[in-house]
């Protein structure tokens, strides 16, 4: 299952080292938008950055913000300020859209 169309393919793909996470970035002048596709059981560990806006495609993953969690699924969406702590876990496959306040928060794979 992949919700995206064909088109995003041909987003260049995010550089990460975390195992089962993959993205295809947009990028803009002062932010960057990462469509995500994470697999069952991925987890980001606690880490913090620029703000960060999220909405959830599909899926589920308890989120953690600034010591407080809770489960997001289809529809929801969440707002980590910069410089908060930050982490998740995924609960099933999850299709996620962030925009990040930072337009080179993420590198693309050489």
């Amino acid at each position: 299952m992949n919700v995206y169309p064909e088109m995003f393919e041909s987003l260049p793909e995010i550089d990460t080292p975390l195992p089962g996470i993959r993205g295809r970035l947009l990028q803009g002048e002062n932010n960057q938008v990462v469509f995500f596709d994470i697999e069952k059981g991925a987890q980001v560990p606690p880490h913090s950055h620029c703000a960060q806006w999220g909405l959830m495609i599909d899926g589920e993953m308890a989120l953690t913000i600034g010591g407080e969690t809770a489960v997001y699924r289809k529809g929801d969406r969440y707002f980590i300020p910069e410089g908060v702590v930050h982490g998740a876990e995924f609960r099933t496959r999850v299709f996620v859209m962030d925009v990040f306040a930072d337009a080179g928060r993420y590198k693309t794979k050489a």
